[in-house]
């Protein structure tokens, strides 16, 4: 199950989410958080979707068939993020993969500010595995991430907030002022309160691609649903993300969109 907000041009968000499972041959349920007028350059509008009808979608749908796994994307308001955790705990579903988004690439904000700490306070307590990038690990930890060491801490501090495990994803650069130099190899940290695992790959030209996140998070939750513990997942959803954006495209002006479908 996805529960996240839409992208009506396919590249992010619950729609992306949904070519993610079909590829990794799980099925799909959807969960709609907001109605997001975007496409892959900008975002134009936010509408979110009323916080009863969000719970009201994860109860019918948990009422004929439970899923084996979740993730969450982007959640819009604080109520919203509390009806999701609430409907989590009384329904008994799977801790879920949580992506916090906040802060879409082209600069829109996904999530209020009163919704980043409900998300602290209430949804990353629920999470199996909890997956921001650097600004994102940054805005919810208060740790400016200028090397490998700050990005120690800050998997550490949410994994403090309750979270099963963390991954902090490397394809950002460091904070402003860092020591460390954008290199040719991506790194992403990978934390489950006994080990730390650095998860490197190549760095892959261009500017990043749309929906990399949603992709990743949901990865993980289709290999959680297909029976993979957790590093496993991750890693797989790795390799999965590397290889849909080199094979990545574009349909206008916009960033590159991946190919969920690529095979090499």
């Amino acid at each position: 199950m996805t529960i996240a907000g839409s992208d009506p041009g396919g590249g992010a968000g619950l729609q992306a989410d949904l070519k993610t499972f079909a590829a990794m041959r799980v099925h799909g349920f959807s969960v709609i958080t907001a109605v997001i007028a975007q496409n892959s350059a900008h975002v134009a509008r936010v509408a979110p979707v009323e916080a009863d009808m969000v719970a009201l979608q994860i109860e019918t749908l948990a009422a004929e068939r439970k899923p084996d796994a979740l993730k969450t994307g982007a959640l819009a308001s604080a109520a919203i993020v509390a009806a999701v955790a609430d409907a989590i705990r009384a329904l008994r579903l799977p801790s879920p993969v949580v992506d916090p988004v906040m802060i879409s690439s082209s600069g829109a904000r996904l999530l209020d500010t009163r919704g980043e700490r409900s998300l602290r306070d209430r949804l990353i307590p629920l999470a199996r595995i909890v997956t921001p990038n650097i600004p994102e690990a940054q805005v919810l930890t208060g740790i400016a991430i200028d090397g490998p060491s700050a990005m120690r801490t800050a998997a550490r501090s949410l994994r403090r907030m309750g979270a099963r495990a963390v991954v902090i994803k490397g394809g950002h650069p460091f904070t402003t002022g860092s020591n460390y130099a954008r290199t040719d190899r991506a790194v992403d940290l990978f934390y489950d309160g006994r080990s730390f695992v650095d998860l490197a790959g190549a760095r892959i030209p261009g500017d990043g691609a749309h929906g990399t996140g949603c992709a990743f998070a949901a990865a993980i939750a289709a290999w959680l649903a297909r029976g993979a513990d957790l590093e496993t997942a991750v890693r797989r959803a790795k390799t999965f993300v590397a290889r849909a954006l080199r094979n990545g495209f574009q349909i206008g002006a916009g960033r590159t969109l991946l190919d969920h479908f690529c095979e090499k």
